[in-house]
């Protein structure tokens, strides 16, 4: 089974599990997302491994900062981790790091409408649920605190911001 995208222009992309080759077609470009490179499973392994941990100092990026480190990772030390992802034409992997900006996000659970912000936040993928759905392992949260938890991010509920997203690079 293989996670595929489809990108029929630069505004428009579908994700989906194939369980047989797609057909190629001309006015298509088919991003094949099942080969999650090599740092980002070992980013994925150190995050997996501080779940439920405080990292560094408890702040958002220390997950990260500590995590591309330990790996031997190049970043710039500040909040450019890695290499930019242009996440309309290439896949998004596990260990792969979000930098949200002015972000204001508003999702409904039930009847309860939640709104949540994050003016400079930092959080890991942790797994791809689809094209713009995701699992985030993050700390310095409201709700998960200084200790590395799971939320779920789907980028359809961005009301304004934005965001940016690194790929570990050596």
């Amino acid at each position: 089974m293989k996670s595929v995208c489809i990108v029929l222009s630069l505004s428009l992309a579908f994700c989906f599990l194939s369980f047989r080759e797609p057909l190629n077609s001309s006015k298509s470009l088919i991003l094949e997302c099942d080969q999650v490179p090599q740092l980002n499973q070992q980013m994925l392994a150190f995050v997996k491994s501080q779940l439920n941990k405080k990292v560094g100092r408890g702040e958002c990026w220390d997950l990260a900062a500590q995590g591309l480190n330990k790996i031997g990772a190049n970043w710039d030390k500040s909040y450019v981790f890695g290499k930019e992802v242009d996440v309309k034409n290439e896949c998004v992997y596990p260990g792969d790091v979000f930098q949200f900006d002015g972000v204001k996000i508003q999702y409904k659970k039930g009847n309860t409408t939640y709104w949540e912000e994050m003016d400079h936040h930092t959080a890991v993928v942790f797994k791809v649920n689809g094209k713009d759905s995701f699992v985030m392992a993050e700390q310095n949260t409201s709700t998960l605190g200084r200790k590395v938890g799971l939320s779920t991010l789907e980028l359809k509920n961005i009301l304004k911001g934005s965001y940016k997203v690194f790929r570990p690079v050596k």
